[in-house]
Parts: C-alpha cells; sequence; structure tokens
C-alpha cells in the first residue's frame, strides 16, 4: 500500500491540477507541498518496509515494482529533493505563471520517476522512462511562449528520445530471452546475445538521459527551464536516472565482459571533459549543467567498474549538492536579474543566507574533505583503481576540474564588484519560501560524509546487498584530500587575483565554453546528412517516382481505352454473328413446315432411316 499510494497520490493530484487548469493556480503550491510532503513520509516507511506489487496490462503485459536497497535509497533521495524543490517553487513561479500547470506537470513527473526507480521488468521501466521524458520536455519548455524556450525543450527532447530507442531494442532483446531477460535484476542470468543486446540498449538509454558523452549537450538546453525543473532534473531525478539504471544493471554490465570498460571509459571522460567545460563557463546555471555531466560520469563510472556502493553515495551526495546549488542560483537570478558571473560579484555578500550555502554546496561539490562527494568519489577512484591506473588516473584529473569549477564560483559571487556594474536588485529580498530549504539541504550535504566513516559504508553495502566497498589505501586517500585542498585554494587565489585586476574569469575558452563544439558536431556528422538525404528522397519522390506513376497511369489509361474500343467491336460482332446464326437456323426451320402430309410421311421415313444407320454403325 505505501509503494501504491507514493505513486498514485502525485498521479491523481496531477491530473486534478492540468485537468481545471487556472482554475486551481491559487491553490496548486499548496497541493503539491501537502503531496511532496506525504510522498517523503510514505517513501520512508516504504523504504524499511520493502513492499513490491504487480499488475497486468491489457492481459499480457506484466508490470512490477518493488523496493530493495538500491529503490530505497533512491526513493527517500527523490521524495526528499522534490519537497525541498516544490517549497523553493511557492515563491519561484509567480502567480500569473500558470502554477496549475507547472506543479501538476512536476508531480506527474515525480510519479514516473518514483516508478522508474522502484521497476523490477523492463516494460515497467520503459513506460516510466517514457512519461519521465515527455514531462520533462514539457517542463524545460514551460515558458513555451518566450523566444527559444520551446526549441531547447525540443533540443532536449529529440536527444534523448535518439538515445532511447536502446531502450525499444533492449525491450524486444529482453522478450525474446524469456522471463529471465525481462527481470532488471536477472538479465546476467541470460545466456546468449540477447543478453549482450538487452544491456547494451538499456546503456544506450541511460547514458542519453544522464547527458554523457556525445549526448552532454542536451543539458545546455535544458537550462532553458525554470529554475526548480532545473534543480529536480539535475539532482535527483531525470538526469541522474540514466546513472541510476546503470547500477541497477551492474551485474549484467559485469556479466557481458565488455560492457563493463566501455561504460567505465565513458563515464570517466565525460566527468574529465565536461569538467574542463564547466571550467570555461561564465554563466552560473551553464557552469552547474556542466558539473552535472561531469558529477554523473563519476556514477556511470562506479557503474562500468563494479563500485555500486560508492556509485550510491554518489547519488544522494550529488542530489543534495546539486539541488542546492541550483536553487540558490535560481533565487539569484530572481532577485538579481542575472545568471551571469561576472554580474553575480560579491553575490554572496548580498544575500548572505544564499551565499552560505551556496559556499556548503560548492564546496562539497569541489570534493573538500569530509564533506560528501569527497567520500563518494574516494569510495569510486577505489573502485576503479584495481580495474585499471589509467581510469583511475583520469577519475582523479577529473576531481581536481571539480575543485577547480567550485572554486570558480566561490571566488566569483564573494569577491566585491570593482569596475563592473553593481549588482541590480531591482526584485529585492529573496522571498522566505525559497530561502528555507536551503538550509537543510546544506546540511545533508555536510553530513552524508559520515557515509565513509567504516562501520556505516559496511552498513551502507549491506543495505545495497554489494560486497563491502574497498577500503582506499592511505596514499590514496592523502593524495585526492591534497589534490582537492590545492585546487580549491589555489583557483580561488587566482580567480579573485584577476576579477581584482582586470575583471576577467579563468580558462575562459571559447571552444570549452560551446561545449566541446558537440552540438556542432552532431550537427555536421549526423543532422545535415540525415537532412541531405531527407531532401534527396523528396526529390527522388517528387521528380522520379511521381513523374513514373504519372507516366505508367497514362499508358495503363491509353491501353484501357484502346482495349475497352477492341472488346467493344468483338462483343458486337459476336453478337450480330450469333443472332444471324439463330436467324438462319430460324428460317431454315421454317421450311420442312409445307402443310402437306405426304411431305411430313417422307421426312419421317429419312429421319427413321437416318436412325437406323446410326444405331448400326454404333454397333
Amino acid at each position: 500500500m505505501p509503494l501504491v499510494l507514493l505513486v498514485m497520490l502525485p498521479a491523481a493530484a496531477a491530473v486534478v491540477l492540468l485537468l481545471r487548469g487556472r482554475r486551481t493556480d491559487a491553490a496548486a503550491p499548496a497541493i503539491a507541498v501537502a503531496v511532496a510532503v506525504i510522498d517523503l513520509g510514505l517513501a520512508i516507511v516504504a523504504a524499511i518496509a520493502r513492499p513490491s506489487a504487480e499488475v497486468t496490462a491489457l492481459n499480457s503485459i506484466p508490470g512490477a515494482v518493488a523496493v530493495d536497497g538500491l529503490a530505497a535509497i533512491a526513493m527517500v533521495t527523490v521524495a526528499a529533493v522534490f519537497l525541498a524543490v516544490v517549497v523553493f517553487a511557492c515563491g519561484d513561479i509567480g502567480r500569473g505563471e500558470a502554477r496549475s500547470r507547472f506543479f501538476g506537470t512536476m508531480l506527474l513527473f515525480v510519479a514516473a520517476m518514483f516508478v522508474t526507480v522502484t521497476a523490477v521488468n523492463i516494460f515497467t521501466l520503459l513506460a516510466a522512462w517514457e512519461i519521465m521524458g515527455a514531462t520533462s520536455y514539457a517542463l524545460i519548455g514551460f515558458w513555451w511562449s518566450e523566444p527559444g524556450k520551446a526549441r531547447s525543450g525540443l533540443i532536449a527532447f529529440i536527444t534523448t528520445r535518439s538515445a532511447d530507442v536502446g531502450m525499444y531494442v533492449a525491450a524486444g532483446a529482453a522478450l525474446a530471452a524469456g522471463a529471465a531477460g525481462l527481470n532488471l535484476a536477472r538479465l546476467d542470468e541470460v545466456a546468449g546475445g540477447w543478453r549482450d543486446i538487452a544491456l547494451a540498449g538499456l546503456a544506450l538509454a541511460a547514458l542519453g538521459k544522464s547527458a554523457q558523452l556525445p549526448f552532454s549537450f542536451w543539458l545546455s538546453h535544458a537550462m532553458a527551464g525554470p529554475s526548480p525543473v532545473s534543480a529536480l532534473l539535475h539532482s535527483a531525478a531525470m538526469v541522474a536516472a540514466g546513472g541510476y539504471l546503470l547500477l541497477r544493471i551492474e551485474p549484467g554490465i559485469t556479466a557481458t565482459g565488455w560492457l563493463g570498460p566501455v561504460v567505465a571509459w565513458i563515464g570517466a571522460l565525460t566527468a574529465l571533459l565536461l569538467g574542463a567545460v564547466a571550467v570555461a563557463q561564465r554563466d552560473l546555471k551553464q557552469l552547474l549543467a556542466a558539473s552535472t555531466c561531469s558529477q554523473i560520469g563519476f556514477i556511470v563510472l562506479a557503474a562500468g567498474v563494479g563500485g555500486v556502493a560508492g556509485g550510491a553515495t554518489q547519488f544522494v551526495a550529488h542530489a543534495a549538492v546539486k539541488s542546492l546549488l541550483f536553487l540558490v542560483a535560481g533565487a539569484w537570478l530572481a532577485a538579481l536579474g542575472t545568471k551571469n558571473l561576472l554580474r553575480l560579484r560579491g553575490a554572496a555578500r548580498t544575500h548572505p543566507v544564499a551565499g552560505i550555502t551556496f559556499t556548503v554546496g560548492a564546496l562539497a561539490l569541489g570534493g573538500l574533505p569530509p564533506l560528501s562527494i569527497w567520500v563518494a568519489k574516494d569510495q569510486i577512484l577505489s573502485a576503479a583503481l584495481p580495474a585499471s591506473t589509467a581510469l583511475y588516473t583520469v577519475g582523479l584529473a577529473a576531481a581536481a576540474l571539480s575543485a577547480a569549477y567550485s572554486a570558480k564560483a566561490l571566488a566569483v559571487i564573494w569577491t566585491r564588484p570593482a569596475s563592473v556594474a553593481p549588482l541590480d536588485v531591482r526584485a529585492g529580498r529573496i522571498p522566505v519560501s525559497e530561502l528555507l530549504p536551503l538550509p537543510a539541504l546544506a546540511i545533508a550535504a555536510t553530513v552524508l560524509g559520515v557515509l565513509g566513516v567504516p562501520p556505516l559504508a559496511a552498513a551502507w553495502s549491506r543495505t545495497l546487498g554489494t560486497p563491502d566497498a574497498p577500503t582506499s589505501p592511505p596514499w590514496e586517500f592523502a593524495m585526492s584530500a591534497t589534490l582537492a585542498v590545492t585546487v580549491i585554494v589555489l583557483v580561488v587565489w587566482w580567480q579573485h587575483r584577476r576579477l581584482t585586476r582586470s575583471d576577467e574569469l579563468v580558462a575562459d575558452t571559447a571552444w570549452l565554453r560551446d561545449w566541446l563544439k558537440m552540438e556542432a558536431g552532431i550537427d555536421v556528422i549526423v543532422v545535415r546528412p540525415i537532412r541531405a538525404l531527407s531532401a534527396w528522397c523528396s526529390r527522388f519522390d517528387d521528380r522520379v517516382l511521381s513523374q513514373a506513376v504519372t507516366t505508367v497511369g497514362s499508358a495503363v489509361l491509353r491501353l484501357s481505352r484502346v482495349v475497352n474500343a477492341r472488346l467493344e467491336w468483338a462483343i458486337a460482332a459476336a453478337v450480330a454473328f450469333v443472332a444471324d446464326g439463330a436467324r438462319r437456323l430460324a428460317t431454315a426451320a421454317v421450311r420442312p413446315q409445307t402443310g402437306l402430309l405426304h411431305q411430313y410421311y417422307d421426312q419421317a421415313i429419312v429421319g427413321m432411316a437416318v436412325l437406323v444407320a446410326v444405331f448400326i454403325l454404333m454397333r
């Protein structure tokens, strides 16, 4: 019952708000907050009770959800972040901004997310995955009437949908593999090629949703949505769902033998390259978006090397940290009218509550020990070290970049404005509802580091049903901590110095700022060839096929006319011939009818003679 209510309550509230429309705008925030509070309670109850439920759709399609250790952690994380986001949204989404549509879509989105994290079989996952993707498109393009907003949502939707083809391939392969293939936890038991096809399809869909290379650029466009949407999608929901799925199917990934290294390297390279992209950004929300790709890359790396415990820690820690940072960025955007880093100089001094909580989140994001993400990254790097020294080195470099972009943001928000114009304070103070969730998230970003304490780390692994996370060697522990502290201190000092002297940002490289030109590359490699092929097919259809059909049709029409004329003449001639023959036969038949009796006798004698002759010949 808690699991069913956990999904049905936000779904039912969403249906009411979306159907009632503007008539429920005034009540929509209160309804959303109430549902979020109840859902958090239900998530905690379900995490303790570990329930399950099964349904059958259309008498043949199985659907099942269940709560195991990983799902319990994800459920509570999603519910807690959702509550923080909707409380913030009560102040961020104004009275004239279709609140029913916004909160209704958010509720439907989170209901789909709950099904996603608890799905047992691939059909249940596919249904929830589709709803989550559709509602994310509606949320990113929420301000559809503004120039570029709908296009941004469409780019995000089409890019993730392209990767979602893998989910359908996986569903087909799982169906062909039988009952074991349908269960996400039993994919490693499937023999033959169907297992590899199903897992490769799931991995492709997960990498697309999590904005890993080469799909990362869509996350830049997702910044067109409202700040609460960015906070939810980037922290614990849609973008994190891809990494979560890879952790869910990790036994199958390991069983293939080849998919694990592929997934691990994609995650490590995304963490490294998108970390560099984040360092180069001038826009705070773009910096946070690129950092999301980078941080989710560590979860993907964990799934590839079998570090499920570290990946789950990263999932939870990243949810708290990134939701906090996006909410603060949204608060500054609303209050100060800008998200440009140079224009945000001194924002932490102008709004101290937001500034202090942002500082805590940024330090955690940068991997400062003993905060939460430092613990998670250390667990993941410890799992990667035995698998590949090269993977470990790339992961360590990505961790250094995490410290660099976090330090860059910190230096900007605490440096006093000099030659740059003062901050725009037109909107006044940040509403209390926007400030309310920030301290709680900052505390979570801090205290989740206790998951690295050995007794708690062992309990965490047992909850997940995995072997204990490998213990970091002392040298690795010291090196990662020293690296994070050193990079943060150096970048803060360097960035502060550049700002006070020349109003410049570190690593301000256009190529990196444009997200490695990935969108342009995809346009050249994929979009333009497809458009060219489509244009050629259109011309072929219009000029060749259409002309051929017209020519053949004309020829058939002319032939039918000729055949019709000749057929009509032949039929008329045959009818005339039969009629003439009948007329002649009738005339001949009348001639013996003379009326003379002796002629009748003569005719009878002749007839009898003919019959006798025929009889004799027949014998």
